[in-house]
């Protein structure tokens, strides 16, 4: 049986999630016809969209369904940018912190490479924190040239949460609209869109016990966005497409669960984060951990994440020797075209290359227990020692 850590790539959908779509799937029913059934399920869909805007602190009409946070972070980079140099041809700058997911920096770079953008990435320190004060720097470079903002509420490698609320203020100081990858945040740490003030906000259901597929952009009603698919005009027209009824109702219910109990679910899966992290330095195998941890802290870093850098191994191959003991982590990495590529959260936070390769990450999550921990830290010392004699570094 595998020892499943991790929760940040994709967590098992709660049962009543599960339920609840099982139930929906075996209705028939289009949200955009006007017949009985497909005013059944245009009731399902919104009165789960109303569940959804509950829990985020949003109003229904901001939430805008997509297939996930990957084309909710591309809708809101891409057709924010679209629409911002359309409205003035001299706004091509798009300002990103260096760590966000690549669901944020792909569509970035696209744009830069095909539409005549230009990128300033905003660097972190050595915990992964992005300053409001480097935010605000990049942006009076010229503010008169910047189309787009983004800075993700949490980190999906080392966990490190941000203060999008100061940067959605000085982006509005600038009349700029300020966007955040929440995915990792949701049903995790408070958050409330409308609090943060920030104006475009993606989410994923998949990383809270909803189904994989379905996520939604949060966009206040007055954002301004280029569609970029077209057909029926759904979802304000920013987004066409039939709607899933079933997963949209079954991310309701994941959604709405994991905030109600967000709080005692982050003390219990903190504590097996605090439990896990303590234990690799008490395994005198030279193991660092990423970014800045204190024990019980589960507000300036996600409760579940677990980043560690192993010298002398490589994450894809400590990622091997795990899942051949039975336990299911992730490396630091992205692997492009077969070639294992250093993390760029790792390096952007100053470390060496060679640490950026060694990364570890260990999630936490619902099903976690104690003995999952004891398990991975049990599994460790074996694995690095085959990893390090692979490598040549014992």
């Amino acid at each position: 049986m595998t020892t499943y850590l991790d929760h940040a790539a994709t967590t098992p959908m709660l049962p009543a999630a599960r339920e609840a779509m099982v139930e929906q799937l075996a209705i028939a029913g289009n949200a955009s016809s006007l017949h009985g059934p497909g005013r059944d399920a245009r009731r399902t869909v919104e009165e789960s969209r109303e569940q959804i805007a509950s829990a985020l602190g949003a109003r229904p009409s901001e939430i805008v369904f997509t297939s996930g946070g990957t084309e909710a972070d591309n809708l809101a980079i891409t057709g924010s940018f679209r629409s911002a140099r359309a409205a003035d041809a001299r706004r091509t700058r798009i300002v990103a912190s260096a760590v966000e997911h690549h669901a944020v920096l792909d569509p970035v770079d696209h744009a830069v490479e095909h539409e005549g953008a230009q990128a300033t990435f905003v660097e972190p320190g050595e915990c992964g924190t992005v300053q409001p004060s480097a935010v605000r720097a990049a942006i009076e470079t010229d503010p008169t040239d910047v189309a787009a903002v983004s800075v993700m509420w949490a980190n999906n490698e080392v966990g490190t949460v941000q203060d999008v609320a100061a940067m959605a203020g000085i982006a509005h100081e600038y009349g700029l609209a300020f966007h955040t990858d929440a995915v990792q945040a949701v049903g995790h740490l408070p958050v409330d869109f409308a609090d943060s003030g920030v104006d475009l906000m993606s989410v994923s259901a998949h990383k809270l016990g909803g189904p994989i597929g379905i996520g939604a952009l949060v966009a206040r009603r007055d954002a301004r966005l280029i569609a970029l698919s077209h057909g029926g005009g759904q979802e304000r027209g920013i987004r066409s497409g039939t709607l899933d009824v079933a997963s949209i109702r079954a991310f309701a219910v994941a959604l709405t669960e994991s905030v109600e109990r967000r709080e005692a679910e982050a003390a219990r899966i903190g504590a097996l984060r605090d439990r896990f992290l303590t234990g690799t330095q008490q395994l005198d195998l030279d193991i660092r951990i990423t970014g800045c941890w204190e024990a019980g802290d589960v507000t300036t870093r996600l409760p579940g994440n677990a980043h560690i850098t192993i010298p002398g191994c490589e994450g894809d191959s400590m990622l091997y020797l795990l899942d051949a003991a039975g336990v299911a982590v992730s490396t630091g990495s992205a692997c492009q075209a077969g070639i294992p590529q250093p993390s760029h959260v790792v390096l952007a936070m100053g470390r060496s290359e060679e640490e950026a390769r060694g990364s570890l990450r260990v999630s936490f999550g619902a099903s976690s227990t104690e003995a999952d921990v004891e398990t991975i830290l049990a599994a460790l010392p074996d694995a690095v020692g085959r990893a390090r004699r692979a490598s040549g570094a014992a």
